[in-house]
């Protein structure tokens, strides 16, 4: 009993000795209230600084859809298919899945054909490239730390021989500004892709609002075509053969047929058993030719049919449209974050005053000490 006496006697000491503790902090901090203003004001001054260095930047936001390839019936298309042997009604694998757009739309050569895309800004008309190499603007500290970390670099080409570079001459080879152009290419440009529905979200960001709208629209046409062309390679690729073997047959049965015709008109009053012989054979040949020619149109018909089948269709949910409103900086919350980190490091500089003012004595008593030795 005197124990359980004892340990709750410590237990409301130990809370008391916390709540004066509370209250010693709130009393130091209050007693310090003209220097936190003092720093709160030094960093809302800063947040100012920073949020309007910050280049205004717009964002236009899409939304698009594209048709999913199942396994499904192909209806008329089966029916036709099968009639020139055929089958598009067996399941369908389509090795680019909705969720490989994002990765598609960040690839190097999807964004290298958006270097000769034509924008129009205040001082005329230039390409995209152009624009994010010469026209972007950065914060004014960007420059400074790009010096900065720069000299090193500068100070051991120095040192270097300057050997011409052998890849200058291949035409993947991507420069230093090209290689800028596509990082910036790849932080303004944003797609996802909701796995449920398949909609497709892009957001475009640039610092003109009528270019952002631009980008957006080539943007959606290039991975529209990209898609496009993906899903139906195969599908040409067996066009473009059919096509083939339908002009060799309707050659071999165009030839087949004149040769008969031409038999028959020259030999029309003979009886012969070698010209009955002769017709009947350039006959069975110009039927067989013929129904060759008449399989190969049959299947040039059905691998048509196969691209158009396999030919998505997009639907644009949500259009882009030129933005009214800067996307950022957000001012607001710039401001807040440099006030409170203000507001936390006055406090803590408060809180911890004594401590350092006491690690200072002690370090001059020690340096002391070690004099008079």
């Amino acid at each position: 009993m005197i124990d359980e006496k004892k340990q709750n006697t410590e237990e409301v000491d130990l809370v008391n000795e916390q709540e004066i503790d509370l209250m010693e902090i709130a009393r130091k901090i209050w007693s310090k209230r003209k220097f936190i203003y003092k720093v709160c004001g030094i960093a809302l001054l800063a947040g100012l600084v920073v949020a309007f260095s910050i280049p205004k930047e717009y964002t236009t936001a899409v939304k698009l859809s594209s048709e999913r390839t199942n396994s499904r019936s192909g209806g008329n298309l089966s029916s036709l298919a099968a009639m020139a042997g055929i089958n598009l009604s067996s399941s369908n694998s389509d090795a680019l899945s909705d969720q490989i757009y994002p990765d598609v739309m960040a690839s190097t050569p999807f964004l290298k054909e958006l270097f000769k895309v034509q924008v129009k800004n205040k001082k005329g008309n230039t390409t995209l490239y152009n624009y994010l190499l010469n026209d972007y603007r950065l914060p004014w500290w960007s420059s400074i730390f790009k010096g900065v970390f720069s000299i090193p670099s500068k100070i051991i080409g120095l040192f270097k021989n300057k050997e011409k570079d052998s890849n200058e001459i291949d035409p993947e080879y991507l420069s230093k500004d090209d290689r800028r152009v596509i990082s910036a290419l790849s932080e303004n440009l944003n797609l996802s892709v909701d796995q449920k529905t398949g909609v497709m979200d892009l957001a475009v960001t640039m610092q003109d609002p009528n270019i952002c709208a631009q980008v957006t629209d080539t943007v959606i046409a290039n991975l529209q075509k990209y898609i496009t062309t993906y899903r139906t390679n195969k599908a040409r690729k067996d066009l473009a053969y059919s096509q083939k073997l339908y002009e060799e047959a309707k050659s071999a049965y165009t030839k087949a047929q004149n040769e008969y015709a031409n038999f028959t008109d020259a030999n029309q009053n003979l009886i012969l058993h070698s010209y009955r012989a002769e017709q009947e054979r350039l006959q069975n040949e110009m039927n067989l030719a013929y129904q060759t020619y008449s399989q190969t149109s049959q299947q040039l018909q059905a691998a048509k049919a196969k691209v158009q089948e396999n030919t998505p269709a997009f639907a644009v949910i949500q259009p882009s449209i030129v933005p009214m409103r800067a996307s950022k900086p957000r001012k607001m919350i710039i401001l807040i974050g440099f006030l409170f980190l203000g507001f936390v490091g006055a406090c803590a500089w408060v809180y911890f005053e004594d401590q350092i003012k006491e690690w200072k004595k002690q370090i001059t008593d020690q340096e002391t000490i070690v004099e008079q030795k």
